[in-house]
C-alpha cells in the first residue's frame, strides 16, 4: 500500500483530463497508474484496456487462461 501524494494526484488529474473522453479513463484507474509511475514500479494487470494509452506506465499484461 502506497500513500496518495500531491504528485500522484496531479498526475492522475492530468490523465483523466487527457484520456477520459477518448479512452474512458476513470479516476480510479488514473490514480493506480499515477502511483505506479511516481514510484517507478511496473504495473501488472489482466485489464489493460484502460491503461494502454498511458505511455509512461511500465505496463505488463497478464494472460488469464
Amino acid at each position: 500500500m502506497l500513500p496518495l501524494t500531491e504528485a500522484i494526484g496531479h498526475r492522475a488529474t492530468v490523465y483523466v483530463e487527457q484520456l477520459s473522453l477518448s479512452h474512458g479513463l476513470h479516476a480510479n484507474y488514473a490514480i493506480i497508474a499515477a502511483t505506479a509511475i511516481e514510484h517507478a514500479e511496473p504495473f501488472c494487470t489482466a485489464n489493460a484496456k484502460h491503461f494502454r494509452p498511458i505511455h509512461e506506465l511500465d505496463l505488463h499484461v497478464l494472460k488469464i487462461a
